[in-house]
């Protein structure tokens, strides 16, 4: 490790799948699964999709409270609807700041919703401090409009401008299920509006080229990837992973997580 560099911070990025009455693939079956994943993974950091209050709750309860701590709300306000939940090691951090923002033309408005998107969309940010090293961070979560490529297109353009206002000169890890590929135009207006590279591109070892939707049948090799890991210029990537974890041929949620290794860049502070 250099000097200018962090010791190394495990992220994830994980939809969850809602739960829904009748789904086919219900929570209750797939929780054990997800606490499975996420043991072996052991992240450090870790931004969620799609989590309802009541199941957040039970995994909490089962990564362990006094190990992971959470912030989050959900998108229609309160505990009402999706959350964009962040959950952290304790051991690995201290929070020292957080807070929510909608995707629309009133983005601290809960529930707003004003560019054609078939729901409202959010943004749920968390300022840490690394206790390894003191050096500060922002993480931000999202989950990009499903129906609207003007939508997800505000929305990259409205993220990069929040990220600069409210972590101006530190690190900076985004991540989520932003709906489209990489690739793309939202993914390129995104990188260049906030000045963020693909952890992705920028690892050093990565596992198979999948596509991250999968819908609980085999990945597509060299299929969109639509869910991602985002971080600042200088941060050095060891790896990045699309993990293809099952139990008895059941899958935990319908999209693979995404798995990093990263050191961040390390910022002196005045």
């Amino acid at each position: 490790m250099t000097e200018d560099e962090t010791g190394p911070l495990r992220v994830m990025s994980l939809n969850l799948h809602v739960d829904w009455p009748g789904s086919p693939h219900p929570w209750r079956e797939r929780r054990p699964l997800v606490a499975e994943l996420l043991r072996g993974a052991r992240p450090h950091l870790l931004g969620t999709q799609e989590g309802l209050r009541e199941p957040l709750s039970e995994l909490a309860d089962d990564l362990g409270r006094e190990r992971y701590a959470w912030v989050g709300q959900g998108r229609e306000g309160g505990d009402r609807g999706e959350f964009m939940a962040v959950g952290y090691d304790r051991e690995r951090f201290e929070a020292l700041e957080h807070g929510h923002f909608w995707l629309s033309d009133t983005p601290h408005v809960a529930g707003s919703e004003t560019w054609g998107g078939g729901c409202p969309r959010m943004v749920t940010w968390l300022r840490l401090r690394d206790l390894t090293t003191g050096s500060e961070l922002l993480a931000a979560n999202t989950h990009f409009d499903h129906a609207s490529a003007h939508a997800r297109t505000r929305a990259a353009h409205l993220l990069a401008d929040r990220l600069h206002a409210l972590a101006p000169g530190i690190p900076r890890i985004v991540t989520g299920d932003f709906n489209t590929a990489a690739g793309g135009e939202v993914h390129a207006a995104l990188l260049d509006a906030a000045d963020l590279v693909d952890a992705w591109d920028a690892a050093e070892r990565r596992g198979p080229a999948l596509g991250t939707f999968h819908d609980y049948g085999p990945p597509e090799p060299d299929g969109e990837r639509i869910d991602w890991i985002l971080v600042s210029p200088g941060t050095r990537v060891r790896e990045v992973v699309l993990d293809e974890f099952t139990r008895d041929g059941l899958r935990p949620t319908d999209h693979l997580p995404v798995r990093a290794e990263v050191r961040l860049p390390r910022v002196s502070r005045p």
